[in-house]
């Protein structure tokens, strides 16, 4: 197979036994059958289908950003999204937080990059202690399909630092779609904006930093300082673990 394409359930992807089936793939005798609609691409014999649509599937030390909707005696519950509600207790703070403290630490309405360590049945349990986790404060939020998130980091987080160097934004991406901007101009968190709007309407084609490129030069008119770039991936290892901060 060369290149990209979309593909259906059921359809065949490659054949022989040179390939070997990946994530949303299966085997049927000598081809390799997708097992959802996706993009499909190759990665050294390895075939497997991304997902171009759909909801997000918290893992466990996925990166995210939510919200604080309520708080308890034991810590506080996080709006990220998903179908329940995460929870960040006391002891995943990096310092201690008292009784009557809580608010002073995270209040209603605060923003937070997180951390989820436990992921069970719809119930996840968030952290916070990690030098780059906690508080998000100012700018905006913008939410995107969680399956382009690959796609607006780019390889080894090469898409996300042109979006930086372009904008001089500071940006932290949640694996779960949501995406926090913040600049000391506004132009520049719009213009930011428009580059992620852009990544995600156009994620599915080949040559997308190129094409990012273009646009920052010819729509947004800024200058932008070539990076040496690497082979792209749709779908990074890394990125199924960690989200981008700053």
């Amino acid at each position: 197979m060369e290149g990209r394409k979309i593909v259906v359930p059921g359809e065949t992807i490659v054949q022989g036994d040179d390939f070997l089936p990946g994530e949303g793939t299966r085997r049927e005798g000598q081809n390799i059958l997708a097992n959802r609609y996706g993009l499909a691409e190759t990665n050294a014999k390895l075939i497997r289908v991304i997902p171009v649509s759909g909801a997000y599937t918290p893992r466990r030390g996925n990166a995210i950003i939510g919200t604080v909707t309520n708080i308890t005696f034991r810590g506080w519950l996080i709006d990220y999204g998903g179908a329940n509600e995460g929870f960040l207790s006391v002891a995943e703070v990096p310092r201690y937080v008292g009784k009557g403290e809580l608010r002073d630490c995270f209040d209603f309405g605060d923003v937070i990059f997180a951390q989820i360590w436990g992921a069970d049945g719809g119930n996840l349990d968030l952290s916070v202690k990690m030098r780059e986790f906690g508080k998000l404060t100012g700018g905006q939020l913008i939410n995107v399909n969680p399956n382009k998130v690959p796609r607006i980091i780019g390889k080894e987080g090469s898409m996300i630092h042109l979006i930086k160097d372009a904008t001089k934004c500071n940006i932290t991406v949640g694996q779960n779609g949501i995406v926090w901007l913040r600049a000391d101009k506004i132009d520049d968190e719009i213009n930011a904006r428009k580059i992620i709007d852009f990544i995600c309407d156009h994620s599915s084609i080949a040559g997308l930093t190129e094409k990012v490129e273009e646009f920052i030069k010819k729509e947004l008119k800024i200058e932008v300082k070539v990076r040496e770039r690497r082979e792209e991936s749709f779908d990074e290892k890394n990125q199924e673990n960690e989200g981008e901060k700053n």
